[in-house]
């Protein structure tokens, strides 16, 4: 059954450019990893905030613990430590894993 990765993340304006950047490297990344069937992301810019939304879905459980597994191991490869960034832009997340309704 497909696995949906859903991210909420939610910081200052002037966190934009460099928490952009970040997601780029990250969707670059998981469109390569076996299992990846798609993602989309969204934005909304308000009184000087931003909600920016991830949804990338995976094939099965399996493949969204490898995805895991690959990009833990490329951020530390990178030296990206990712509650230093999250702190460091006062970003915040929610995060979960749901399933699609038949």
């Amino acid at each position: 059954m497909n696995q949906i990765l859903i991210d909420r993340f939610d910081f200052p304006k002037e966190s934009k450019e460099p928490f952009l950047e970040r997601v780029k490297i990250n969707r670059d990344l998981i469109k390569t990893i076996d299992g990846f069937l798609g993602d989309e992301t969204y934005i909304r810019e308000e009184n000087g905030r931003i909600q920016f939304v991830t949804i990338a879905i995976w094939k099965d459980q399996g493949s969204l613990d490898n995805a895991k597994t690959l990009v833990f191991s490329e951020c530390q490869k990178q030296g990206f430590v990712m509650p230093d960034f999250l702190a460091r832009y006062s970003i915040k997340i929610e995060r979960g894993i749901y399933k699609r309704m038949p």
